[in-house]
């Protein structure tokens, strides 16, 4: 049964007020009735429909409706354009702009626009030169809004020259010209010239919006000698513009505040602003995380903020349960991260990659790479962080073979390991010591052209060491154009390891000439040679030199002295250097001490340090090993025994050894 039509002036303003709206229901319940009524749509109504469907995404039938057209004109073509180009299906939105010209329709300043966008968010120079000529040669050139499609087209294809050339060479610009260009040198970091262009749109008469302050703020973050101080100046420019309540503007500084780790000023601007959303929200949470020293509070703040969220009815992004995630990995609070990955399935989440990647590091962090990879295997877009992630989480946890098998099942699949991967694959090899892998390895990294990242030449440097390669480890540093820190680290490392206790101190010696500053994995190697060679003046010396390169000393160097002295038998200094140090209450210290006690069969000396281990660690069974065989050795039975049922008094058992072999 056929319904009473409407009549076209009123199908048309409802589709239209659907669109603007964004309500689509409506308009394709106008549409239902538009069929059912039998009624015969004019062109402008068929534009209209058209134009709607592509606003919603819905590709498949604005084409039919499109086909429906006996004649389309170049709004039809226009809607199709504009509709490829926002799915981000720029070849079929470039298609339909060859379509338009073939039908020797007059084109007009939206369907180059829309053409030129295409090429912007593709990178395509090259074409969109050649719709620059053809809008030279159609006459349109002079339009500001073509200018403006143009400016935007060179800046994303990072031609800032040509796209400079155009706005210094246009009769006409406005508002729109100005915060293209500026968003140009921001995406390309030209912050000098960014500053420049802004200082003369002012000068210029021309109102800073909140589009112009969220770029130049943007760029704000990034300037290392004067971010902080062009950005508390641009702040204060904002509060006189009025635009400190925008959530725009206030987004951007909250941002840069957080990233510059200012953390107090973004939460003042946080709590200021009037009307938060969800991108505000994710700004902070993200800043707490961020932070330049994830401290218990910062998360806990992050963890108050989403329960905030929710209830004001706000719905978390991809993004809130990606921070949130992070947060839960860096304090390690596993019981609350499961919990979020309850919340990411109920707003049905699970299967984003950057949600997958997050997740990944979370089971990975708490042991349990079976449900790591459940999560790696349930992502439907596998992209080569994922795989990133699934694999370093396999080496961290010493599931060497698994890291491997997945490591040929990304190669079978097509898929290209990058530099990260290859560390992770170099790192497994260097934890198992197996040397023809990472041979192996080394090979594809060579083939693969990412042999000269520094990151996988620090890595196969590691790997040779621990595979006791030092002639490839070797090999391989003097391979490495300007090695940095961590290469002359490892390979000062790896000369201590092997005993070449001189051959450390002259690579440090080197590297010192070099001017590369040592940290404190540098100075652990060269204490370790100063023990393994008997030096016991130059490694004390090395110990207090530490100061004067700023390098904060930890437990590791004192138990390296500990150990310096005790190999050299000076067992009542070592004592007497760990009492006066502040870690006198570090069992692994007074550990030390004891191995070193059983070498010189010191039982006075070991005796103070069993006592003072077993306090510390009462559980510790190698303590109790440790002091048993001292007195074993000495053949003093009746201390040996008692050592036996103390263990048995305690509960402690000592675990069997076991061996790879």
């Amino acid at each position: 049964m056929l319904v009473e039509p409407l009549d076209s002036v009123i199908y048309t303003k409802l589709v239209q007020q659907s669109t603007k709206s964004g309500c689509f229901l409506h308009g394709k319940l106008a549409h239902a009735h538009i069929i059912k009524s039998a009624f015969k749509p004019c062109l402008f109504l068929l534009n209209n429909l058209v134009n709607m469907y592509c606003k919603a995404g819905e590709m498949d039938i604005a084409h039919r409706l499109f086909d429906r057209m006996s004649t389309p004109n170049l709004v039809s073509y226009n809607s199709l354009i504009s509709g490829y180009t926002q799915m981000g299906a720029f070849d079929k939105a470039m298609q339909w702009f060859l379509e338009a010209r073939k039908s020797c329709l007059k084109l007009d300043k939206f369907t180059y626009a829309g053409a030129l966008n295409a090429c912007a968010q593709t990178g395509d120079l090259e074409l969109g030169k050649l719709i620059h000529g053809l809008i030279v040669v159609s006459g349109l050139v002079e339009k500001t809004f073509l200018t403006n499609s143009l400016i935007d087209m060179y800046c994303k294809c990072g031609c800032l020259d040509q796209a400079r050339f155009l706005f210094e060479n246009s009769k006409e610009l406005d508002e729109v010209s100005w915060n293209t260009l500026i968003a140009g040198y921001v995406a390309m970091n030209g912050n000098e010239e960014m500053l420049k262009l802004l200082i003369n749109m002012h000068r210029n008469g021309l109102n800073l919006n909140s589009y112009t302050m969220g770029s130049v703020l943007k760029a704000c973050c990034t300037i290392i000698d004067i971010g902080r101080t062009c950005g508390e100046m641009l702040h204060g420019c904002i509060i006189k513009l009025g635009l400190d309540v925008d959530i725009v503007v206030g987004t951007a500084l909250l941002d840069m505040y957080a990233k510059k780790g200012e953390v107090n000023s973004a939460i003042k601007i946080f709590e200021t602003m009037p009307d938060r959303n969800i991108v505000m929200y994710n700004a902070m949470i993200s800043g707490f995380i961020e932070a330049e020293s994830v401290s218990k509070e910062c998360p806990n703040e992050a963890c108050s903020l989403f329960s905030e969220l929710k209830r004001q009815g706000l719905k978390p992004s991809k993004f809130t349960f990606s921070s949130m995630l992070k947060a839960c990995n860096a304090v390690e609070d596993f019981d609350y991260g499961k919990q979020i990955h309850a919340q990411i399935c109920k707003y049905n989440l699970q299967y984003d990659e950057f949600i997958g990647s997050a997740l990944i590091e979370l089971y990975s962090l708490m042991g349990s790479t079976e449900d790591s990879l459940k999560c790696f295997r349930s992502t439907p877009k596998q992209d080569i962080v994922l795989w990133t992630s699934m694999i370093a989480g396999h080496v961290q946890n010493g599931q060497f073979e698994s890291a491997f098998y997945l490591f040929h099942e990304l190669l079978a699949s097509g898929g290209r390991p990058d530099e990260f991967i290859i560390s992770n694959m170099f790192s497994a090899c260097a934890d198992s010591a197996t040397a023809r892998l990472g041979e192996q390895v080394h090979g594809h990294a060579i083939r693969s052209g990412l042999g000269k990242f520094r990151i996988v030449q620090n890595s196969q440097l590691c790997m040779y060491a621990n595979c006791g390669d030092i002639g490839s480890a070797d090999l391989t540093f003097q391979e490495t154009e300007n090695p940095d820190v961590v290469s002359w680290s490892v390979m000062i490392c790896s000369y201590a390891q092997h005993g070449c206790a001189r051959d450390a101190l002259k690579l440090f010696g080197l590297m010192k000439e070099h001017g590369v500053a040592p940290n404190h994995i540098t100075f652990i190697g060269v204490l370790c040679a100063c023990s393994y060679g008997g030096l016991v003046e130059e490694g004390l010396q090395y110990f207090e030199s530490m100061k004067h390169y700023a390098v904060e000393t930890s437990a590791e160097h004192y138990c390296c002295v500990v150990d310096l002295f005790g190999r050299a038998g000076r067992l009542a200094e070592a004592e007497n250097f760990i009492l006066t140090s502040c870690f006198k209450d570090n069992a692994v210290i007074w550990r030390a001490l004891l191995s070193a006690c059983r070498v010189y069969k010191d039982m006075v000396t070991a005796k103070h340090a069993a006592r003072k281990v077993i306090e510390l660690e009462p559980q510790e069974a190698a303590s109790y090993v440790l002091l048993y065989s001292i007195y074993a050795d000495a053949a003093v039975e009746p201390l040996a025994a008692s050592v036996r049922e103390m263990m048995r008094r305690q509960g402690v058992k000592k675990e069997p050894g076991l061996s790879w072999i």
